[in-house]
């Protein structure tokens, strides 16, 4: 099959996709640098100077490495592998409309990665203004809803203005736009609710179904190719809740989801939303995907704060030298700890309970985007490509797993985040200090602590130090603030697999699984239809083992 040569303009593509990550020179340099890594529990390691040197900043967010295993030698060494490996001119190609979503020789996606277009819309000029020119009228179209919604010109059956909103998705359609909205819920307009149904578990549907006011209840559902089976089985469970309360679900639902799709359809939804295929789920937090429930809930100016923060630091993702540059400086520091001194896992710690499932939203971002095994020309990978990404937020963690990060036998690097002041402001002084410093205090502890070490004679009481970290510190967890931090993870994301040669933005993994739960859904039809069913006897989607293990009986 002949595949497209992934131009944009007069930029073409194709000399990056053939940079193998461990024939640059930069790896073996980096390679035997990693025999002597900084040590971070010698004498004055971690100096005063080192601290403040060692510190860089973007959108309102600090991020500071001076705990990290890495020298002036290292730090040089990965501004080579960035320049070598064409980590920001990709980025470039990646905004300006590249694309990026393929394997070369190899039926695939063949996609531009626009997610970055839902925000530079606020740029003085688009790098792709075409994209940016369908965000902007998806926003118009949103901005609009919402206006219609303040003014009671929606209301439900009764005359009644809609209290709650249902976001009905799953993957990227959930994790993020729920992450965002938990961690924005103190800008929530008063009166109004959020809540998310995403795993096909019915009890999932029934236990959020069981609190609401169906007559005032918004159901937004987001599937970019209408027909998700987990989203359209919990859709289906929710309209029948709505017919069964006497309700018109058409005048409840809202879609967001791909121009034409089967989804598009007026006569089922009061209003339709497109998402397009150049934004993957797990980059859509921005996009109507997340925008449409944000809106509702947090009102249309905190939406396009998320917005402004998002595209301040995309903006500064574009620094070609690491050192101005968080989103790339985040990425290679990742390399050097997964590639060159062998940490398998990342813990991503939010010191803020606002942030309970951004970990989550990560995992999928990070581990969905660059758990690949093969190159962009379908070759087999000779070096690791993601980390297992993991964590919850501080204090609780330091309760549970933080043992085995300070003195367990894997070293586990570890990402901080962190805010100088609280959302609410509410706060009381017990034993001399606050709650938010005894969090910030706890927060910059465990860095040092992870760090250096604590020598003792008793072994059991001995902490090795040597445990890189770093530290993302704002001021406050805002609108703003919280675009940024999604956008700097979604960088983050995308130079690790621009340096490693994958393709971040495909997902095959997920297919294989769904293929055989098809299969064996169709194998449960037949049962229902026939007791005597069998499956057929070429089958070998295993229902026959299932069947005889007695797994399938009521």
């Amino acid at each position: 099959m002949e595949q497209p040569t992934g131009t944009c303009g007069q930029c073409d593509v194709s000399s990056y996709f053939s940079r193998d990550f461990d024939k640059m020179q930069a790896c073996k340099d980096l390679a035997a640098l990693a025999a002597t890594p900084y040590d971070l529990t010698a004498p004055s390691a971690l100096s005063p100077e080192r601290i403040r040197r060692y510190r860089t900043r973007a959108a309102g967010f600090d991020l500071l490495y001076a705990t990290q295993r890495v020298d002036e030698a290292v730090l040089a060494a990965l501004q080579r592998l960035a320049e070598e490996s064409g980590a920001v001119t990709q980025f470039m190609l990646m905004k300006k409309g590249a694309v990026l979503n393929r394997i070369e020789g190899y039926p695939s996606e063949e996609r531009q990665v626009l997610h970055t277009a839902c925000r530079d819309i606020f740029a003085p000029a688009s790098l792709a203004p075409e994209a940016s020119g369908q965000a902007r009228a998806e926003l118009d179209k949103l901005a609009d809803f919402l206006a219609a919604l303040e003014a009671g010109t929606i209301v439900n059956e009764a005359g009644q203005s809609f209290t709650d909103l249902v976001q009905v998705g799953i993957g990227g359609s959930d994790l993020g736009p729920r992450a965002v909205y938990l961690a924005l819920a103190a800008y929530k307009i008063p009166g109004r609710r959020v809540h998310f149904i995403s795993n096909v578990d019915p009890d999932d549907v029934a236990a959020i179904l069981s609190g609401l006011d169906l007559a005032r209840t918004l159901v937004n559902v987001v599937s970019k190719s209408g027909s998700t089976l987990e989203t359209l089985t919990n859709e289906e469970l929710v309209r029948k809740a709505f017919a069964d309360a006497g309700l018109e679900p058409n005048r409840h639902f809202l879609a967001v989801t791909g121009k034409g799709s089967p989804m598009d359809n007026p006569a089922r939804y009061l209003r339709s939303f497109y998402m397009f295929d150049s934004i993957g789920g797990r980059y859509s937090a921005t996009s109507m995907v997340g925008a449409v429930m944000l809106g509702f809930g947090l009102g249309y100016a905190h939406l396009e704060e998320i917005l402004r923060g998002a595209n301040a630091m995309d903006l500064a993702a574009e620094e070609p030298d690491i050192l101005s540059n968080p989103p790339l400086l985040l990425a290679l520091l990742g390399i050097w700890n997964h590639n060159f001194l062998g940490s398998e896992t990342l813990a991503i710690l939010p010191y803020s309970q606002a942030l309970v499932r951004f970990t989550a939203h990560l995992q999928q971002c990070d581990m969905e985007s660059n758990g690949k095994s093969v190159t962009r020309q379908g070759k087999p990978l000779t070096w690791k490509s993601g980390p297992i990404i993991w964590g919850e937020p501080g204090t609780n963690g330091q309760h549970a797993f933080y043992q085995l990060i300070h003195q367990g036998t894997s070293i586990v690097p570890a990402e901080f985040i962190g805010f100088r002041t609280s959302q609410y402001g509410q706060d009381l002084l017990i034993e001399q200090t606050t709650s938010q410093e005894k969090l910030v205090a706890n927060l910059l502890a465990q860095t040092l602590a992870l760090a250096t070490g604590q020598p003792h004679e008793n072994p059991n009481r001995c902490f090795v130090g040597n445990r890189p970290s770093v530290m993302l510190l704002a001021d406050r967890l805002t609108p703003y603030a919280m675009g940024a931090l999604l956008a700097l993870y979604e960088a983050k994301v995308v130079f690790q697999g621009f340096i490693w040669n994958i393709n971040s933005f495909d997902q095959e993994g997920v297919q294989l699984g769904k293929k055989l739960a098809t299969r064996l859904l169709a194998h449960y039809a037949g049962l229902r239809e026939n007791p005597d069913y069998s499956g057929e006897a070429s089958d070998d989607s295993g229902w026959a083992l299932l069947a005889a293990a007695g797994l399938l009986a009521k």
